[in-house]
């Protein structure tokens, strides 16, 4: 008797668990960047291809925004916004300008908020303020706001981003990881004890595949980039199956940018390889070895 209510139990604990995990998932969100077709072209090409949603940069004008709201509800597509810091202007005025990006996006409803914040040439203070900003705009509006590794920002770095984690309890990033393969002019994988903080760190993957020389290799797909490729992965699944234990799913930008990101050819200025498809290739890449598929 016991023994059959052992092997019920046990029969339980793995159906239950077997479901769990069938509901984890990844929501994938494609990059406007480069964009040169209309806000419904691109929302119809965006879902036709897997999307789930689409990353840009919050309408400046009232006619982008009516036409990118419309394409969303219509294609049936979610968004997440960016928001910046503008490191033209004084530092007083910028902040008030970041902060108050923050009510008019929010006023969307986006599934997520990601931040271009602060600047290299900041203090420690001055790059935190903009990030105080953000986390009480996230508890505010509800609306998860995430900080992109970024070269040029206050994460920058791994080492100076690492400060700011540790000051700063409530700091969410979105990892960006291919800036610190250029800054750092590896693929850090010297320093993955150094990245464990970081990796519990980040809510979010700009997946996008740097190198030692460069943020983007030419293209994901060629086989002299398969180790840049695997290390990529391997990091984006640590951060993904992490988060996995506490949530059900994740969001992740695919995020190939357009010449002159890309690497082209001389004299034709010609792209050496095709942006969408790289992307689609890094999103299908994921599902492949998260067993989304």
């Amino acid at each position: 008797m016991f023994k059959k209510l052992a092997l019920a139990l046990l029969l339980v604990f793995i159906t239950s668990s077997s479901v769990s995990q069938k509901k984890k998932k990844v929501l994938f969100f494609q990059t406007d960047w480069g964009r040169s077709i209309s806000w419904d072209a691109f929302c119809e090409k965006t879902k036709a291809a897997g999307y789930d949603g689409l990353e840009t940069w919050f309408p400046t004008n009232e006619k982008d925004a009516q036409e990118l709201k419309a394409a969303l509800l219509k294609h049936d597509l979610l968004v997440g916004f960016l928001n910046g810091t503008n490191k033209s202007l004084f530092f007083e005025e910028s902040l008030k300008a970041y902060t108050d990006n923050f009510e008019k996006i929010a006023a969307w409803k986006p599934s997520y908020i990601n931040c271009h914040t602060g600047g290299d040439f900041l203090t420690f203070e001055q790059n935190s303020a903009y990030i105080k900003a953000a986390n009480e705009a996230s508890k505010k509006y509800d609306i998860p706001i995430y900080h992109e590794t970024h070269r040029g920002r206050f994460s920058f770095n791994l080492v100076d981003t690492k400060k700011y984690v540790k000051a700063i309890p409530d700091l969410k990033l979105n990892l960006d990881v291919s800036h610190w393969m250029v800054v750092h002019e590896s693929l850090l994988e010297a320093q993955q004890e150094e990245l464990k903080e970081i990796i519990d760190r980040s809510y979010h993957i700009h997946a996008r595949v740097g190198h030692a020389e460069g943020p983007q290799v030419s293209d994901p797909q060629a086989p002299e980039w398969k180790k840049a490729v695997e290390r990529h992965l391997n990091i984006w699944e640590e951060i993904i199956r992490k988060k996995w234990q506490n949530q059900d799913y994740f969001t992740v930008t695919t995020e190939f940018g357009p010449p002159d990101y890309m690497p082209t050819l001389p004299y034709s200025h010609l792209p050496v390889t095709d942006q969408w498809q790289a992307n689609v290739y890094m999103m299908q890449a994921l599902k492949k070895r998260l067993n989304l598929e």
